[in-house]
């Protein structure tokens, strides 16, 4: 059995569907800290069976829109000496700024350099603000 010790000061990236961890690794930009960052894959869960878990060592700012965007089952917490103070659960946001594109090639995103700004329709998908167009992928 692999043994990841508790953090003491920090943040933990819960209940990530198995396999999606590394996604979440790059477009919440945990490559670029200086910190000590472990991608947990595949644990073993008695709820999900399998799921992936980010921990994090420092307290830190992070995108909670993209990781719900991701994966809005993802809890979040907040590590204080060594005992959780905070837990968030996430659910799909509203507007998303910057995390995904349109794939629409006539849209005024394509020409010009403008937000990407999608909104969460009724049917649970999301729209561009500018021309309806569903995404096309995530920001890189």
């Amino acid at each position: 059995m692999l043994n990841i010790d508790s953090i003491r000061d920090g943040v933990v990236i819960d209940h990530i569907k198995a396999g999606t961890g590394m996604q979440i690794y790059h477009l919440a930009n945990l490559d670029r800290l200086d910190c000590c960052v472990a991608l947990i894959r595949n644990a073993r869960s008695g709820k999900y069976g399998h799921k992936d878990i980010i921990k994090i060592e420092g307290l830190i700012d992070l995108d909670l829109d993209v990781l719900g965007y991701v994966d809005p089952d993802i809890t979040v917490d907040t590590i204080r000496g060594g005992m959780i103070v905070e837990k968030k659960k996430l659910a799909k946001p509203r507007k998303l700024v910057n995390v995904i594109r349109c794939k629409n090639p006539r849209c005024i995103t394509s020409d010009e350099e403008i937000e990407h700004i999608f909104y969460l329709s009724e049917n649970g998908r999301y729209r561009c603000a500018y021309c309806e167009q569903e995404p096309n992928k995530p920001i890189d």
